[in-house]
């Protein structure tokens, strides 16, 4: 990835909190992260999940409850968090990938529906009321979270490990297969790929890095409730996704931020923020087919006097060919 993509990212980082409300910056990097998560399996794989919210929400609740009950330091709790995500991402995987395109969509969110029924009903998540009272801890012992620049240095620099992470992913030989995977499955078969086994591997990934945005947020608001785990939330990860450019490494991480500051800018208007969001979408569904930034990046290309790329598929096709890269 650019060089200076890297330094603007992180002297934004830097100065943020000294600009913006430092919990309301934390919760944008949570959801960023979430989002290139995701966007690791819709834009680079071509796999359009509806249960994304299972793995956020589960390790919000796990690392919540190991924390509290179990007096996990904090980053023990999130890494708890974390696998619980990667081993959900595992069984619902091995029961998704079976099936393609609207097919893979519903297996998904069915799967998600019954984490979510979990949540309602058990115990140890405080049910409707939700796991409240969630410590922040110090870290590494001696570092004090509840202090506000503290925990958010801590949650930029797990922003910036996952975003990394991801970003060397789609850069290395299993990223470019997963595009081949993306581009033209039935060719990358015929080429000898296991292509059930990086499908598998990538909803792994792409459900463990979820699920540390969930357990991250979880300790930022010190709660995790039925919102991180309802198909609410996997729509919105999908709409940060669509907003921001499919298939586009920083795509996400825009989206993520446009409808998360529509969400606390107009929160005064109610439940009229869901009809502005919506319309929002359609706008960019409109006139910004490939995202903000998809169609920056293509702005960019007709500037420079190189060939116009073909659009990404919509979302209802994800299996589809031509998707921006």
């Amino acid at each position: 990835m650019n060089r200076w993509l890297w330094i603007i990212l992180i002297a934004l980082g830097l100065v943020a909190p000294y600009v913006l409300y430092p919990v309301f910056v934390m919760k944008l990097l949570c959801f960023a992260l979430f989002a290139c998560a995701f966007n690791l399996l819709l834009g680079y794989t071509g796999l359009l999940s509806f249960g994304h919210a299972a793995f956020f929400g589960a390790a919000a609740y796990a690392a919540g409850h190991s924390i509290k009950v179990w007096g996990f330091p904090t980053e023990l709790g999130i890494l708890t968090g974390t696998l619980v995500a990667c081993l959900l991402g595992v069984v619902f995987g091995k029961l998704a990938i079976r099936r393609q395109g609207i097919y893979f969509a519903m297996v998904t969110l069915a799967l998600a529906q019954i984490v979510y029924f979990v949540a309602l009903k058990s115990s140890f998540t405080g049910g409707e009321d939700g796991l409240q009272g969630v410590p922040r801890g110090r870290l590494l012992g001696f570092i004090d979270l509840n202090d506000s620049l503290n925990m958010y240095y801590f949650v930029l620099a797990i922003f910036l490990f996952g975003f990394w992470l991801i970003a060397r992913i789609v850069d290395s030989p299993f990223g470019q297969v997963l595009k081949a995977i993306r581009e033209n499955e039935p060719r990358a078969l015929s080429l000898g790929y296991d292509v059930s086994r990086f499908k598998l591997i990538a909803f792994v990934l792409s459900a463990t890095l979820s699920g540390l945005a969930g357990a991250t947020k979880a300790v930022v608001f010190q709660f995790a409730s039925l919102t991180d785990v309802n198909w609410a939330t996997s729509g919105e990860v999908v709409l940060m996704t669509l907003v921001g450019g499919v298939g586009t490494i920083t795509g996400p991480m825009v989206g993520a931020f446009t409808v998360v500051s529509l969400h606390s800018r107009l929160s005064w208007m109610g439940s009229w923020v869901t009809v502005i969001v919506g319309i929002t979408f359609i706008v960019c569904v409109l006139v910004f087919r490939r995202g903000i930034v998809g169609e920056l990046q293509e702005l960019l290309r007709r500037l420079r006097g190189r060939p116009t790329r073909a659009r990404p598929a919509a979302a209802a096709q994800p299996q589809a060919t031509k998707r921006e890269a």
